[in-house]
Formats: C-alpha cells, sequence, structure tokens
C-alpha cells in the first residue's frame, strides 16, 4: 500500500481528474469527492465527479453536488477512486474504468477492509469514514480546509459514523469533526437534511416494512425485505430505504440484521448490520463485502430461499 504523502505527490502530477463515487451512494462517498474536487480546484487541477445515477435529493445541501455526472466529458490524467471498494461497486461506470484506466493514473482512496487494492495507487486505511482518509491527504496537498470542504467531510463523517454512534469513531474522527464545525461546516442542517429528515411516502414505507420484519434464530438474526413493488407502490426510489437495516439492529436481542432490497425478481441487494459479529465475513462469503459491522452483497433467488441461505450463513457467525 502507498502512504498519503505517495498518494499526495501522484495527484499533483495529474493535469486533469475524474473522480469516481460509488453507486448508491452515500454521504461518505460523496463528501469524499466533493471534498476532493474542492481542492484540486484550489490546485488548479481540472476535474468532475462521476456517479452512475441521479443523486438523491438530500445531497443538493451540499455544495458541487449539482454539478455531479454520469459520464466524464474530460479525457482526464487521472483516475480517482473514493469509498469504493472494487470496482463493482461503480455500478454502469465499470466498464468505462476497466476499459480505460490501463492508460490512467489510478489512485484508491478507501477504508473497507475488504478493499481489492485494484488501482496503480492504493491508500487503504479503516477508519469510521473515507472522509478521514481524505482529510490527510488535503493536509498533505496543503490544501486550506474551506466552508465547502469542511461541509463535505462532515457529511461523510456524520453518515457513516451513524452520526458518531458506531465503534470505529475516534478521537480523530470526532476532532475532524469539531474542525469542520470550526471550519464553517453546520453540524445541524447536514445532520437534519441527511440523517433526520423524510418525506411521508418514505414514513409509510418504513412503517409497512418494519412492521414486517422477520426474527430468526432466537431473534438474534433480523431480516426486513422490501419488494420492489412497494417501492413503486410509494412512488419511492432505492436510496428512501436506507436506515431501515439500521432500525432493526437498534432492536433488542437482535445481533446481525439484514435488509433485503428486490432490484430485480429474484434478485436482492443486501445490507448487513451487526453489533460484534464479522458481517464483512459473513458478505464475503456471497462475493461481497465491506465493513466489520456493515456490509452488503447481491443473492439470487426466490425470496425464501434466499433467506434459508441467509439464516444458516449467519448461524455460522452465531452462537445460538
Amino acid at each position: 500500500m502507498n502512504t498519503i504523502e505517495e498518494i499526495a505527490t501522484a495527484i499533483q502530477h495529474l493535469k486533469s481528474a475524474v473522480i469516481f463515487t460509488h453507486m448508491r451512494p452515500d454521504g461518505d462517498t460523496l463528501g469524499s469527492a466533493l471534498a476532493l474536487s474542492r481542492a484540486l480546484t484550489l490546485l488548479k487541477i481540472p476535474n468532475e465527479v462521476l456517479n452512475e445515477g441521479e443523486l438523491p435529493a438530500r445531497f443538493a445541501c451540499l455544495a458541487g453536488a449539482a454539478r455531479v455526472k454520469k459520464t466524464p466529458s474530460l479525457d482526464a490524467e487521472g483516475y480517482i477512486l473514493v469509498d469504493v471498494s472494487d470496482a463493482g461497486r461503480l455500478g454502469e461506470l465499470k466498464d468505462l474504468y476497466l476499459r480505460t484506466a490501463r492508460r490512467k493514473v489510478t489512485v484508491n482512496i478507501d477504508h473497507h477492509v475488504s478493499n481489492a487494492r485494484f488501482a496503480a495507487f492504493n491508500y487503504v486505511r479503516p477508519a469510521a469514514s473515507n472522509c478521514e482518509n481524505i482529510a490527510l491527504l488535503l493536509e498533505a496537498l496543503g490544501v486550506p480546509f474551506d466552508e465547502e470542504i469542511c461541509s463535505a467531510l462532515l457529511a461523510g463523517l456524520v453518515t457513516d459514523s451513524g452520526s458518531f454512534s458506531h465503534d470505529d469513531v475516534t478521537g480523530e474522527t470526532l476532532r475532524l469533526a469539531a474542525r469542520c464545525v470550526e471550519g464553517g461546516a453546520s453540524i445541524e442542517k447536514i445532520t437534519y437534511e441527511l440523517q433526520t429528515k423524510r418525506s411521508k411516502a418514505r414514513a409509510m414505507l418504513y412503517s409497512e416494512v418494519i412492521s414486517r420484519v422477520r426474527f430468526l434464530l432466537e431473534d438474534k438474526l433480523a431480516v426486513a425485505v422490501i419488494p420492489a413493488a412497494l417501492l413503486a407502490k410509494y412512488g419511492l426510489k432505492p436510496d428512501a430505504t436506507e436506515g431501515i437495516v439500521d432500525f432493526a439492529r437498534s432492536i433488542d436481542a437482535v445481533e446481525v440484521s439484514v435488509c433485503l432490497l428486490e432490484v430485480r425478481r429474484g434478485q436482492y441487494q443486501v445490507s448487513f448490520r451487526s453489533r460484534e459479529a464479522d458481517v464483512n465475513a459473513i458478505a464475503r462469503s456471497f462475493g461481497g463485502g465491506g465493513h466489520v459491522r456493515a456490509s452488503g452483497c447481491m443473492l439470487f433467488g426466490e425470496i425464501e430461499e434466499v433467506i434459508d441461505r441467509l439464516g444458516y450463513t449467519v448461524s455460522q457467525y452465531l452462537e445460538v
């Protein structure tokens, strides 16, 4: 793995860069990308941020979010991937990356323990959010933390740390948050827009899904199922389901929470959360990965078959 100083040197020599974020973007991948984009702009390095789809409306509160593109307009010298554990996490941008990466300077900055180290330059350090790694990079680049950068970094810190409640939150996490607030970021606004605010339709979706949560393995496993038809019923997109898996984990006795989002018939996007179990290991057994306490994968089959497979696999990691 490269040092943060080596990563900074590689970026400083770029004439232009495209910053890639992962599919179904969250506050950490976007916060990382927008903070880095602002830094590159201050360094007078032309750049743009990419994501495969339309950004959820809640991210409109972040400066630069409106400029995120689906496809690049720059024939950039460098490709920088932030909060992306492997190329598959790029979604529809995966083909573009794999087809053209060999001609680029590729840089990978991430905090997932499952990261595949797939770029020419890799900096992967576990932390509560990847924005902590981006902050180290910006310091190495000598960029001042203005209000725009501070707001982007705080967005990643707040969302990926569960509002500073996860067990990987450290003094470094909190010191960076304090620095961001002192630099002009509004923790009240970011927390409300990205964590608390929800529409009536989203509240109704939550109520239906949560009322049908299944409890397995002596209540140690909670499974929430979100059919595609339920999203359609309320006119919502997949990003509206964020937080459901965290709610189920908050239930007393639950050790592992799983959310199954139907992508299409017979295909489910799986999100894992846990209190102590290594859900990264569970997700990796299905070809996915992520963090020790928060991971994901994709599963195929009829819903009852999928739940049975999950129940058996999770039971191997729990004392039941």
